[in-house]
């Protein structure tokens, strides 16, 4: 089946769309400041330019090469092994819609917010942790009203297709996303708290710059960029002949640490400023984050709206690319409509994330939970731990040992030049041994 094809600004904007997501804003500046500030920083964009870069021209190039499905794209390119490689394709498209059970809870917790920013927010940040905590272990139906939204929103975006509807989704959401972010941090220069903020995600303390740090670094870079779970592939499958995948990759890879280093700073110079403690992941967002707005007053309830509205922006367009992977292989699988294959893939994620919103419940808890996790979170650290860097490993040793190298030169060499054989160095050798290390790390395996 033709796919349809997207505009290289559409491309750069949707492939940025997916890497932007919530791990930029409640993850990033949080273990900026955990692990040595401009330290940890100048560690991460070295991993960024190197393993995630690396891996990100990989993933994109058996797409482009492809030219069909994650599972397919493999088969393809690799006839004499088919069907071990198409496996490869497969754990990607199923650790994007598996990730889609939880994230589109997730993004349902946000459009909650939004409406409480609308309303009153929350005075004080034990009000804030007693309203958030209602909600995640007692409010059952709504955080099932919004998860609904939430998926009727993804699934009418992907109905519409490449063109029509992924694309135009990223082409409005993702310059909102921008001006908003943008916007508020150029507020947040004005205070006194940038100071402190800037101080603690980029003054370098060299003693806090441990193994883990390096193994932090590598595991963040990898997974901000969305790597491993099909969708950079889906999408590049769609890209025009003649565009210049390292050009894209290189794009892409700015816009994500961009946001992620101006929403940084811009909320803790906001925590900084009214005296809240920075906290890490949902606390952040969803306890800490309300109470400072309160406090700011009638400009806090309007930054609050702007804030979880540009955290919907990249939440949504993160989860449009986690479910097309599992939508193209539907479609090219067994030969059906778009809207059939968005109704299987769309009502998969939506039905197993009620099973995981219930898991956090006070009543479903204890019979959701298995082991030291329950559902909501097993299923968080699987996909993490294994199903990404695994993928990401796979993607590397394809194109560096699998893909004749005098193919991949014909495709990247003109754009890499003399910088091609560090590149292909790096991709056989330095980032398979890096997502070893960080998937034995999060496995518990290893620990450093």
């Amino acid at each position: 089946m033709k796919i349809a094809r997207f505009s290289r600004v559409g491309f750069i904007l949707a492939a940025a769309g997916s890497a932007v997501g919530l791990g930029n804003i409640w993850k990033f500046p949080y273990i900026t400041g955990e692990y040595g500030g401009g330290a940890f920083v100048l560690v991460y964009l070295i991993t960024v330019l190197t393993i995630g870069f690396s891996i990100m021209i990989a993933e994109m190039l058996i797409g482009y090469l492809g030219r069909m499905d994650a599972a397919r794209s493999f088969e393809k390119l690799a006839p004499k092994n088919a069907k071990t490689w198409r496996l490869a394709g497969m754990m990607g498209i199923w650790a994007g819609i598996l990730i889609m059970t939880f994230y589109s809870v997730v993004i349902g917790w946000i459009l909650h917010y939004i409406v409480v920013a609308f309303s009153t927010l929350p005075s004080c940040v034990k009000e804030a942790e007693v309203a958030f905590n209602t909600l995640l272990h007692e409010d059952i139906m709504t955080q099932i009203f919004y998860h609904t939204l939430s998926f009727l929103f993804i699934s009418a975006i992907l109905v519409r297709g490449i063109k029509a509807g992924i694309e135009k989704l990223n082409l409005i959401l993702m310059p909102l996303l921008f001006i908003i972010v943008g916007g508020m941090f150029l507020y947040a220069l004005t205070l006194d708290g940038f100071a402190q903020a800037w101080h603690f995600m980029f003054s370098p303390d060299w003693s806090k710059l441990s193994s883990e740090a390096f193994v932090v670094a590598v595991g963040h870079a990898f997974f901000t960029l969305s790597l491993g779970m099909g969708a950079i592939l889906t999408y590049s499958a769609s890209l025009p002949k003649e565009v210049n995948l390292v050009q894209s990759s290189l794009i892409v890879v700015a816009l994500d640490t961009i946001i992620a280093l101006l929403a940084g700073l811009m909320l803790f110079t906001f925590l900084y400023q009214y005296g809240a403690e920075p906290s890490k992941g949902p606390g952040l967002v969803f306890i800490s984050l309300p109470a400072t707005f309160y406090a700011m007053g009638t400009l806090g309830n309007i930054f609050a709206i702007l804030f979880f509205f540009a955290l919907a922006f990249a939440g949504l367009t993160s989860a449009v690319s986690l479910t097309e992977p599992m939508v193209q292989y539907l479609i090219d699988k067994y030969s059906i409509t778009r809207l059939k294959a968005v109704m299987i893939a769309g009502g998969f994620f939506y039905l197993v994330g009620i099973v995981a919103l219930a898991s956090n419940s006070s009543s479903f808890s204890q019979m959701l939970t298995f082991g030291s996790k329950n559902f909501f979170n097993w299923v968080d650290y699987i996909t993490a731990a294994f199903m990404l860097p695994f993928g990401g490993l796979l993607m590397a040793i394809f194109i560096g040992y699998k893909i004749p190298k005098e193919q991949v030169f014909a495709v990247l060499g003109k754009n890499l030049g003399r910088g091609f054989e560090f590149w292909y160095f790096i991709l056989r050798y330095i980032a398979p041994i890096a997502l070893i290390i960080v998937m034995l790390n999060l496995l518990g395996v290893i620990k450093f």
